[in-house]
């Protein structure tokens, strides 16, 4: 297949905004996987940090990054995304770079647990606010379930109305495939 799958192609616009020593924000931490990789992204000098709600995803990541050696390089809350304002020191605010979202529940957890639109909005709002020029937001949607079929609705409409002036907003998704596959929004700063 030539054309990348929805996960793949999310790293590969995260690529072209973090690089060495920058800040990065895993805003849905969750088994750790997306953690890990923006570690590689901002190299010895940056930082990560990850955030999520609950106390199994914060485990798995921690265990995934001290596998792999890259625990210094992160720093968890167990926190909404929302508070990512208050959570990351103001001075590094405009250092962030990158940040990513996986919407919906911990794969392999509780699935009545999930990420709610008011949150996500604000934390996206929160992050265009103080990210540089060309800082990129990327957003995995999955929509195969009710809520996520709400929170879906409710970011399409909020990344629709962002002034094109201050952001560009890309919509990466496959149209023919059943079962509401997971797509990315890409918000880019401007």
């Amino acid at each position: 297949m030539k054309l990348e799958r929805v996960l793949p192609y999310s790293k590969k616009i995260l690529k072209l905004a973090v690089a060495e020593g920058d800040i990065a924000v895993d805003c849905t931490v969750g088994n750790g996987y997306d953690t890990l990789f923006l570690t590689e992204l901002v190299g010895e000098s940056g930082h990560v940090y990850g955030f999520d709600i609950q106390k199994e995803a914060l485990k798995n990541t921690r265990a995934l990054l001290e596998e792999h050696g890259a625990n210094s390089r992160v720093t968890l809350f167990e926190a909404s995304h929302a508070e990512v304002l208050e959570r990351i020191s103001q001075e590094q605010h405009s250092q962030i770079r990158g940040a990513i979202f996986n919407l919906g529940y911990l794969p392999g957890g509780d699935k009545e647990i999930v990420t709610v639109p008011d949150s996500t909005i604000k934390a996206v709002d929160n992050l265009l606010s103080v990210m540089k020029k060309e800082g990129v937001i990327v957003i995995v949607v999955y929509h195969g379930h009710p809520e996520g079929q709400v929170e879906r609705d409710a970011l399409l409409d909020y990344v629709t109305n962002l002034d094109q002036k201050k952001a560009h907003v890309l919509q990466y998704r496959f149209m023919n495939q059943v079962n509401n596959p997971p797509f990315i929004i890409a918000i880019e700063k401007k």
